[in-house]
C-alpha cells in the first residue's frame, strides 16, 4: 500500500484532526483517510431531488404520530 507524507501541517489544523480522531476513536492515520475519502468520493447532492424524497418520507409517514417518550424508547433501545 502507499505511503504518504504530510509536512508543514498548521498547528490548528493538526489539533483539530487530532480531536476528530479522538471523538471517532481512529488514529489520526484512519481520520485523515476517512477525510480523504469523504472529499475524493462524494458526490453532488441535487437539492431538488432530496426535497422529493424527503417529501415522499413525509407522505409515508404522515399518519404515524410518534411521542416523545417512543421515539426517547426507539433512541436507546439495544444500546448498553
Amino acid at each position: 500500500m502507499p505511503t504518504i507524507t504530510i509536512k508543514n501541517i498548521p498547528d490548528a489544523l493538526y489539533e483539530r484532526l487530532k480531536r476528530r480522531a479522538q471523538m471517532n476513536r481512529r488514529s489520526i492515520n484512519s481520520e485523515i483517510i476517512v477525510c480523504l475519502e469523504r472529499a475524493l468520493y462524494s458526490q453532488r447532492v441535487d437539492p431538488e431531488a432530496l426535497l422529493a424524497r424527503a417529501r415522499q418520507l413525509r407522505q409515508k409517514t404522515a399518519g404515524h404520530i410518534i411521542t416523545d417518550a417512543e421515539f426517547t424508547r426507539a433512541k436507546t433501545e439495544g444500546r448498553p
